[in-house]
């Protein structure tokens, strides 16, 4: 008897763990295929500068912020609103109602999408008005027909994230930008053979995301098929008697009309909050391509600058992208310890995470602005523009303390300052593009970039040490840095001064020496700036231990620095 017992309770708190243990796969597995699609979406760019050239360049990233922003705001909060109602009908085991929800949040984004549709294919020539560059409207009218199929991905990622299935987002997610890849390049390669204007190109780039969105959603719709086939939600003949009977869900009798307000209501606010980070982006567009029009005096030329000034950032991209990887371990962490009540570990976690940030971040700005000629060539093929991406490379540092402290006010509960630091930011780019770039062209445009990430930064720490009562001592954030900084930059100078002229006296191609130089710059740049940090106590073992796996992986390396 006690054997059965102990049998149906190892049984129950096995059936306990489970979910929580999916829930935590589910999580890593959809952060893995996040920042596959980043790294994807990120590392296109460099083809399409390559193949199409910096006009083409400017064109693309004229329009796609765009996109990107319409997107956000048509869909950005249903997954999470379908979620969560999802969830709610699954926990009282009314699955039919979960796929109802699906339906009517399905019929209203493809509303949303085929009006959005339409606003941006037939007025795709007025927004190129408002731009101010009359070439980006056929990318414009491209990119509008993803937004036929994007609102119902959107939704069906709701619904199997309600089940706390991840595996179809995750595989959906890397399909999509895999295609979008694949089918830019291809149509580049076709296009420019064949001796498009820039304009047609450009078009061609950007109808990558149409087939990128068509391919996620044939992945969900195998994943929805099979679901409905195996009948994996049902729970059971009995609980499908028991629905079909209206005993498990109260919100049976709720009509199609009052689940679409619901979700709406729900998901609208969270909408609002994710277009602020493409309306940062968007400022660019609405102001870089009309003034550099205006002190040019060529569309074209102006186009070709803007797509030099857009080199730097799929850099800045990547630092800012595993830059908030290694901190977000912390985040967790500090919303225990918060709701625990313990506001030391709170403070500690808080500083060590902004800490983490700020030096990754400075060692990457200083790397990339040290090197950017090398990497300019390597990337690019020519060094034009890397003054402008030197000074956009500190982008990289406000970028990455401001992802990282906006995460942490939200682990301690302080959730609008983040939204209106960025509201700040957008305020601050407007006004240091139209009063900076008359003055010194793109490198004016990088400099009010630099201002106003920095301005967002700033803003979230003020609160952030409102919030936790976190100081930021001069040592670890000055002293130190400026030595592993100086350090880097003597030998980063160095390895150009020596290898560029060897590289030339020895007839090496210009692109393979300047390729070799820049892996060689990021690679010892980054060995030299750490082993700094290390030696000189930026980062103690103690403070490690908040993070015991990194703690473990940098141990040996801590004891032969005797730190």
């Amino acid at each position: 008897m006690g054997g059965t017992t102990e049998r149906q309770s190892d049984k129950a708190t096995e059936g306990q763990a489970n979910p929580r243990s999916k829930l935590v796969q589910g999580a890593m597995l959809l952060g893995l295929a996040a920042v596959i699609s980043k790294l994807l979406g990120t590392l296109q760019k460099i083809p399409l500068q390559n193949v199409a050239g910096d006009a083409v360049f400017g064109i693309y990233n004229a329009v796609y912020p765009l996109y990107i922003l319409i997107l956000f705001a048509a869909t950005a909060g249903f997954p999470v609103a379908v979620s969560k109602f999802v969830a709610e009908q699954v926990r009282l085991g009314a699955h039919r109602e979960a796929r109802r929800i699906a339906y009517v949040s399905g019929v209203v984004l493809m509303c949303a999408g085929a009006l959005l549709f339409l606003a941006l294919y037939f007025g795709a020539e007025q927004i190129a008005a408002w731009i101010g560059i009359g070439r980006t409207a056929s990318a414009i009218r491209s990119v509008s027909f993803a937004l036929l199929v994007s609102p119902v991905l959107a939704v069906l990622r709701g619904y199997f994230q309600g089940y706390q299935n991840m595996l179809p987002t995750a595989v959906s997610q890397v399909a999509e930008q895999f295609i979008r890849v694949i089918t830019m390049v291809a149509l580049l390669l076709y296009m420019t053979a064949l001796a498009y204007d820039d304009a047609r190109i450009a078009a061609g780039a950007t109808f990558g995301s149409v087939t990128g969105a068509a391919a996620g959603l044939a992945v969900m719709a195998v994943f929805w098929r099979r679901a409905m086939r195996e009948g994996q939600e049902q729970g059971g003949p009995a609980q499908q008697e028991q629905e079909r009977k209206g005993q498990l869900s109260p919100a049976s009798s709720t009509t199609a009309w009052q689940w679409a307000k619901r979700i709406a209501l729900y998901a609208i606010p969270v909408c609002l909050g994710a277009i602020v980070v493409p309306l940062l982006n968007l400022v660019d567009t609405f102001t870089l391509p009309r003034l550099l029009e205006a002190s040019l005096g060529s569309e074209s030329e102006a186009m070709r600058a803007y797509g030099l000034y857009n080199r730097g950032l799929p850099l800045v991209q990547l630092v800012v992208m595993v830059a908030s990887s290694m901190s977000a371990a912390l985040v967790p962490a500090i919303a225990d310890a918060k709701a625990s009540g313990r506001d030391d570990r709170v403070r500690s976690r808080a500083e060590m995470a902004v800490r983490v940030a700020w030096l990754v971040g400075l060692g990457a700005s200083f790397g990339l602005a040290f090197a950017a000629v090398p990497i300019n060539i390597m990337l690019y093929r020519t060094e034009e523009a890397s003054w402008t991406m030197a000074v956009l490379a500190f982008t990289a540092l406000f970028s990455t303390l401001n992802a990282v402290s906006a995460s942490v006010l939200q682990g301690v509960g302080a959730l609008r300052t983040p939204t209106v630091a960025l509201l700040v930011a957008i305020a601050l780019k407007a006004l240091g593009n139209v009063l900076l770039l008359p003055r010194w062209g793109i490198d004016g445009a990088a400099l009010s970039a630099v201002v106003a990430y920095a301005a967002a930064a700033g803003l979230n720490l003020v609160q952030l040490r409102r919030c936790t009562g976190v100081r930021f001592a001069l040592r670890p954030y000055a002293v130190s840095p400026a030595l592993g900084v100086g350090l880097m930059g003597g030998c980063l100078a160095a390895l150009q001064l020596l290898a560029m002229p060897a590289a030339a006296a020895w007839h090496v191609p210009l692109r393979w020496s300047a390729s070799a130089i820049a892996l060689a710059s990021v690679a010892g740049g980054a060995a030299v700036y750490g082993l700094a940090l290390l030696r000189s106590g930026s980062v103690s073992r103690a403070e490690l231990q908040e993070t015991p796996e990194l703690a473990r992986k940098l141990a040996p390396l801590l004891n032969k620095l005797k730190r």
